[in-house]
């Protein structure tokens, strides 16, 4: 699906302007992702449509920067998350210098789950005490 202008600017102001993953603000150059994936694995081998044409849609789309949109690839956000989820695990594998910095006290290690903007702004605010 080719977003039009308006299109665009109506999936960027979804979130306020920021990325629906990690919540950064959005600069000049940010990305349409698409939230179930429309798959489209074999662009190298031979030119085709995507595995999944009918989640090609606004409605299936969220604005997110760079970093965010190229790390989830053609993931789920479940897939993804369960990687993000393991990111201590591989830093401490495999960074010497990250190691270093968490023994150091540098760092702190958190077990917290992985909450994407977009969920936390759909969670009720907290109710105030009487």
């Amino acid at each position: 699906m080719a977003l039009n202008k308006a299109k665009r600017a109506t999936l960027r102001e979804k979130f306020g302007g920021r990325c629906a993953y990690c919540g950064q603000p959005l600069g000049e150059r940010w990305h349409a992702d698409h939230i179930e994936p429309i798959v489209r694995n074999d662009w190298l081998k031979a030119p085709r449509g995507p595995d999944y044409p009918h989640r090609d849609t606004l409605e299936n789309m969220n604005p997110a920067c760079p970093p965010c949109n190229i790390d989830k690839h053609s993931m789920s956000l479940e897939s993804w998350r369960d990687i993000i989820q393991r990111s201590n695990d591989v830093l401490q594998r495999d960074v010497s210098t990250f190691r270093r910095a968490v023994r150091y006290g540098l760092v702190q290690l958190t077990s917290s789950p992985v909450t994407f903007y977009f969920e936390r702004l759909a969670e009720p605010a907290p109710k105030e005490a009487p």
